[in-house]
């Protein structure tokens, strides 16, 4: 397993596949992208896992954070999550966010996430604000 910065348009199939099968894939591409990194979990050369991460001074969100369905609950996910996560650090970044789901929560959690706020729906989807303290 090895992670790397990829280009957007890399990130849109699993994000498809895996969080939004229903959509086509062109809906995957954000206005967003442009201004992010991406990143990706590879598998023997490949792509498994993605996530975008989006910088504002010393925060960082990420969004569209997946793995491929075959292979979640293998760590890879973790992995990444680890990953982005030193690499905020190396950046000075001071604090780590994301609008979850709420069946993540508990994933989130485990790696030091807490929940910020309110539940909160947005295209039938239940999200809830969680954050890490980076310093």
């Amino acid at each position: 397993m090895h992670f790397e910065q990829i280009r957007p348009e890399l990130t849109w199939r699993l994000r498809r596949e895996t969080l939004y099968p229903d959509k086509p894939l062109a809906a995957m591409q954000m206005p967003a992208d442009a201004n992010g990194l991406h990143f990706g979990a590879f598998s023997n050369d490949l792509l498994v896992g993605i996530v975008s991460l989006f910088q504002s001074g010393t925060v960082y969100q990420f969004r569209k954070f997946a793995v491929a369905l075959k292979y979640q609950g293998q760590g890879i996910g973790n992995g990444l999550l680890q990953y982005i996560t030193n690499f905020c650090r190396q950046q000075q970044g001071t604090l780590l966010w994301c609008n979850a789901r709420t069946s993540a929560i508990r994933f989130y959690e485990k790696s030091g996430f807490t929940v910020s706020g309110q539940p909160f729906e947005q295209n039938q989807i239940t999200f809830v604000k969680m954050k890490k303290s980076l310093i």
